[in-house]
């Protein structure tokens, strides 16, 4: 018989695909995926949900295809979200040290916690995360602890995300009317990050990229820590509506020439190159000039690109960014990596999901980053409460024992 308590789903709910990952978790902490469910995303745009109907038929694909695979009965997901409505900031909260001696308590601690946690936030937002980043006593910053330290003034900074309640309620609906629980709600650009970034990239400063169909989610981690993040509303269902309208040609084989010979960069090699289209008859029709196809798709996603490091630049986190990591479906563009090398001048790589077992050729496919975080965030998560329920033990058992003394 197996532990439900030791296996947790991540469903990610895209605008091209719909995913649900199946994660068990090992008694050693280790995460194997035993399940992996996809289905064609019919009913979100620009990452979310505008059709309810089709939407739950593709959760519902994707959740019988994940227990299929896994040979468990799914009861709830940690989900994630996004959207243009998500936003992000950092805050910081202070306390005076009131003891005579200025000896930081644990009664300290959780003061500046609860004076950080109070956000002047708009009525119709609510905080998705709010990811500790440092205490500074006195103005010198720590990440460990400081109970037992001596000080006047103790701080302490959080990165906040947040969003739309009313558009952050409508993904949670549509799952919970399929009978399924959510048991918590994460932002898809965090999970791509948990996804991709091992410590030392966490540490030295990375910015993850997750360049999906319907949005581009990004987030920087420096020192180890969330520094900022945030969500564009342009993806690759953008790049195709250029090329439509660019080569006139319907959606639907714009598409397909993005696909098929799509490119980031523009090389001097393919000038005066074209393609022939086919008619339905599959006689040529006409031709399309494939350096104008190319410049199309570049200038669109240098956009993008030059967006995100607008962004960064405005909320003083740039200088803090050593590399890019790239991930999602649109980092399978033919050298994107080395046009978002000439937006940010610096190193940019493509996400690898190396922390978790399970088969290959389905790690390695970017389109999954996010769930794949998903399943990641999950799993601290129930460290965290494993933790918390032996602790509660161990003070129970502490009183018992005392009882027992007493009598």
């Amino acid at each position: 018989m197996f532990d439900s308590s030791r296996i947790v789903v991540g469903l990610d709910i895209g605008t091209s695909k719909v995913c649900a990952v199946v994660v068990e978790i090992t008694e050693g902490g280790a995460l194997n995926v035993i399940g992996l469910g996809q289905a064609k995303s019919r009913g979100v745009r620009k990452g979310e949900i505008v059709n309810v109907e089709d939407t739950m038929q593709d959760i519902r694909d994707a959740l019988a295809a994940a227990e299929e695979m896994s040979d468990r009965e799914i009861q709830s997901v940690y989900l994630g979200v996004t959207g243009g409505h998500v936003r992000s900031f950092n805050n910081r909260g202070f306390h005076p040290v009131a003891s005579v001696d200025r000896e930081i308590m644990a009664d300290d601690v959780q003061d500046v916690l609860k004076n950080a946690r109070a956000l002047n936030l708009p009525g119709e937002n609510k905080v998705l995360h709010l990811i500790r980043q440092q205490f500074l006593v006195d103005g010198e910053s720590t990440q460990a602890q400081p109970i037992g330290r001596f000080g006047a003034r103790l701080e302490v900074d959080f990165h906040v995300i947040h969003g739309s309640l009313n558009r952050l309620q409508t993904p949670i609906r549509v799952v919970k009317s399929l009978q399924i629980e959510v048991e918590d709600v994460v932002f898809s650009g965090l999970g791509s990050a948990l996804a991709c970034l091992n410590s030392y990239q966490k540490e030295l400063g990375t910015i993850v990229i997750d360049m999906g169909a319907g949005s581009t989610e990004y987030l920087l981690y420096s020192g180890g820590v969330a520094r900022h993040s945030g969500v564009i509303a342009v993806g690759g269902d953008h790049i195709s509506n250029d090329l439509a309208y660019g080569l006139k040609v319907p959606l639907g084989r714009a598409e397909q020439l993005k696909l098929d010979h799509g490119g980031a960069v523009v090389e001097a090699e393919i000038r005066g190159h074209t393609i022939a289209l086919t008619n339905d008859h599959g006689l040529p029709d006409r031709t399309i000039n494939l350096e104008h196809l190319r410049r199309i798709m570049a200038l669109r996603l240098e956009e993008v690109f030059q967006l995100i490091l607008q962004d960064l630049d405005r909320a003083g986190v740039l200088h803090e960014a050593r590399g890019v990591v790239l991930t999602g479906g649109g980092s399978r563009v033919p050298n994107v990596e080395k046009l978002a090398a000439q937006v940010f001048e610096m190193p940019v790589s493509r996400g690898r999901t190396t922390w978790i077992s399970g088969d290959k050729s389905q790690l390695d496919q970017p389109e999954f980053a996010a769930a794949f975080g998903l399943v990641r965030f999950a799993s601290f998560e129930v460290k965290k409460r494993t933790a918390s329920n032996q602790g509660f033990a161990s003070r129970l058992s502490g009183k018992l024992a005392n009882l027992l003394r007493m009598n």
